[in-house]
């Protein structure tokens, strides 16, 4: 499964990129930031009071704002952990893989491969 992996402190996030991830979110700054974190309450910030740009400004500065991991394809969308929506991301066949056990008929092959890794 092909992916870009993007560490949010490393490579800074730019305007455009937190509006689309904005815009890709059905209840905005709700899913994608973390308004209990330490920096919001440091600051005593209402982040819904900023403006777009100010918000994204903020957000720049400091990405430790943001809901992490975020996972994005074409079609989905995923904020924060959350191992059953996470699922959706993995192609139907590897789903049924990684759910075998001993009454599959292929865990000779893949099952019994995974206990050896655990």
């Amino acid at each position: 499964m092909q992916y870009i992996e993007k560490n949010i402190f490393n490579t800074i996030l730019n305007d455009k990129e937190i509006k689309y991830l904005l815009s890709r979110t059905e209840n905005g700054t709700e899913d994608l930031l973390s308004k209990r974190s330490k920096i919001v309450q440091e600051n005593n910030l209402d982040l819904d009071d900023l403006s777009l740009d100010e918000l994204c400004k903020f957000v720049v500065n400091n990405p430790s704002i943001l809901r992490r991991p975020i996972i994005l394809s074409d079609n989905n969308m995923q904020i924060g952990f959350d191992e059953e929506e996470i699922d959706a991301f993995v192609p139907r066949e590897l789903r049924n893989i990684v759910k075998c056990d001993k009454s599959c008929p292929h865990y000779p092959n893949c099952g019994s491969l995974r206990e050896e890794v655990v």
